[in-house]
């Protein structure tokens, strides 16, 4: 049975002068009963004009960072500012959104004996093949519970890129479940479509060593929580430890080979 909660959108934008409006507009019109929380990280171009504008058509909760401090922060800083007890982050620049996408990352959450504890959302049209892509949890597209998400929030300010990995290690370690799906007709922009050739490579390489260096920093003290967990639960998540740690270290090796 589907309950009534409530939902923060918690959108985090730098430079999308493109999309913004259009993302803020469809998210608004689809979730009318959604609060909208936009963290505009230090944008350069015309996102913090076009904000502004938007504050006259659309409630939302606005905050401007005076620079750019990372999607990371950004997501710290939305969590804290979000009053409902369900948060949806959105992506700023993507398009084909459709209302089955909202139904796909929230529903799960919204019934009286949730589904998961965080859902995984994944665009169908992109660069790479979330269907089989052993990355597929790293979206922006997430739907959570706020007082899961709350203690990660001063462990996540400053890893930039390496958010989502993070993220998602965390759950794992915590038991937590995660739902994926893929959502048809939502096409994410490569970096190769909105930069030249050259700055998306070099941007490539940055964010990947950002979440090679999430894994390595992080890798003993996940599998310490692990460990801890198994502890106070029993034989029953050795499963799952084994399982985890075989997957942190295939994603590490993969990710060193890469980022050299």
């Amino acid at each position: 049975m589907i309950m009534e909660k409530k939902v923060s959108i918690v959108v985090c934008v730098y430079n999308e002068e493109e999309t913004i409006e259009y993302v803020l507009n469809t998210c608004y019109e689809m979730n009318k009963d959604a609060e909208i929380v936009v963290v505009d990280d230090g944008s350069e171009d015309r996102t913090p004009e076009i904000l502004r504008g938007m504050e006259e058509k659309i409630p939302m909760k606005l905050i401007n960072l005076p620079e750019n401090q990372g999607k990371s922060n950004a997501m710290a800083i939305g969590a804290e500012k979000a009053g409902h007890e369900i948060i949806l982050f959105f992506d700023a620049d993507v398009t084909g959104i459709r209302q089955e996408h909202f139904h796909k990352l929230l529903d799960p959450l919204m019934k009286e004996e949730p589904e998961a504890d965080m859902v995984l959302g994944s665009p169908s049209e992109t660069l790479i093949n979330y269907r089989v892509n052993p990355f597929r949890n790293l979206t922006g597209e997430r739907a959570l519970f706020k007082k899961d998400f709350l203690p990660l929030v001063n462990q996540i300010r400053d890893i930039r890129f390496g958010v989502e990995t993070y993220i998602n290690m965390y759950y794992q370690a915590h038991g937590k479940k995660i739902k994926y799906t893929i959502l048809e007709g939502l096409t994410h922009p490569t970096k190769y479509e909105k930069t030249t050739a050259a700055q998306a490579t070099r941007e490539f390489l940055v964010e990947g060593r950002q979440i090679a260096e999430v894994m390595l920093n992080n890798y003993d003290l996940i599998l310490k929580r692990i460990g801890a967990s198994l502890e106070e639960r029993g034989d029953s998540l050795k499963e799952s430890y084994l399982k985890l740690q075989e997957e942190l270290n295939e994603r590490i090796q993969v990710l060193l080979r890469n980022n050299g």
